[in-house]
């Protein structure tokens, strides 16, 4: 589901924001900010901020040490940004803030919080596809409070409304369950196909000993992940995910380099980030066969099993490369090793429009305040 995009040039100076910030304990508030490519200066106080995010469906999510925020363009033109206050669970409880163990919360976190907002930008782009039912229905509803036997009729108004509003609430309830049944069944398929699969067919080319096995089963992986990155950049409607994926990378590498969040700015920099995820996925598939040289070759259903236990290790150890490589890719020896990501990211990302560009600034804008 893909919303259509006015040019750069119609939606200057019209570009509204509605914003949407849930607090626990509080009071839903809606806000309307204007959201323009105008300069604004980076706030000193959060220059030393990480800030990470992922494409979405027509948009982009940012997030920030303090918030969640993802920004989508709307058929009208227009980018709703929705915000949520979010602290981070390594930084609310000091045991999950331990290196290593850090980094498998931070992947659980993302996957959550990543699927959340591929869920508002899908149902977003849905509501996109039938404003004209919702208007005609509400019409019908008017009509017939007004009509002969008012009284009668607002009632049965009133009535639908109600069913209405539990309708929705049982929608929640839904969305809430769909999305933890979508986390966990893409987490479950994911370590099928890039850590179970490929120990069954090294298995069967009969190597018995265990550095080799090991180095196979790795291979194996890694080679089952770029053909899933190349499948899915077959896939034309991906193409626009991949190019706000750019402008993501694009607006981080402004705010980094501290200067104004304008996509005149974010232009100059590259699509390619060395903390991106794309670029994490491939530490993971890495360092996994060292991790896997450790435990010699599995023999039984057990022996295999037990290697899905050492996933958040594993995760833990690439989150602190990533981590570091991030810190420190100005450094010649972290600049070779960067470079397999890099490379990569030239199939997940694309260059964006100045359109895009907007959204992925309004979305970090945001998720900074």
């Amino acid at each position: 589901y893909f919303c259509h995009c006015e040019s750069a040039e119609g939606r200057r100076g019209n570009l509204a924001s509605e914003e949407r910030i849930k607090v626990r304990g509080k009071k839903k508030m809606d806000k309307k900010k204007n959201y323009s490519s105008a300069a604004s200066s980076t706030d000193t106080s959060i220059k030393g901020w990480q800030v990470g995010g992922q494409a979405v469906i027509e948009g982009v999510m940012m997030r920030s040490p303090k918030s969640v925020t993802v920004a989508v363009r709307k058929n009208d033109g227009q980018i709703l940004v929705k915000k949520q206050p979010y602290i981070a669970l390594s930084k609310r409880y000091k045991l999950l803030n331990l290196p290593i163990i850090r980094g498998a919360v931070v992947l659980i976190e993302s996957l959550y919080l990543g699927i959340k907002a591929l869920n508002f930008s899908a149902e977003e782009a849905m509501e996109e596809e039938k404003p004209a039912k919702k208007e005609s229905e509400r019409a019908k509803v008017a009509a017939s409070a007004r009509g002969a036997g008012g009284k009668e009729n607002l009632e049965k108004g009133t009535k639908k409304k109600t069913l209405e509003a539990k309708k929705g609430k049982k929608e929640k309830i839904f969305t809430t369950l769909w999305l933890i049944l979508s986390l966990l069944m893409g987490f479950s398929l994911a370590l099928l196909i890039f850590f179970y699969l490929p120990l069954i067919l090294t298995g069967l080319t009969g190597v018995k000993g265990g550095f080799l096995f090991n180095l196979i089963d790795g291979l194996i992986r890694i080679t089952f992940f770029l053909i899933y990155v190349w499948l899915i950049s077959l896939w034309k409607s991906m193409r626009r995910i991949f190019e706000y994926h750019g402008a993501e990378h694009k607006s981080i590498f402004t705010f980094e380099a501290g200067k104004d969040l304008t996509v005149e700015n974010a232009k100059k920099y590259s699509t390619h980030h060395p903390g991106c995820g794309t670029s994490f996925l491939l530490i993971v598939m890495l360092v996994s066969i060292l991790v896997f040289m450790f435990l010699g070759r599995p023999h039984t259903i057990s022996d295999r099993l037990t290697r899905l236990l050492f996933v958040p290790l594993i995760a833990g150890i690439s989150y602190e490369l990533t981590k570091l490589s991030r810190k420190k890719r100005k450094n010649r020896i972290v600049k070779m090793l960067i470079v397999p990501g890099l490379w990569l990211q030239k199939i997940t990302t694309k260059e964006p429009d100045e359109a895009q560009l907007e959204v992925a600034i309004a979305a970090l804008k945001s998720a900074l305040k």
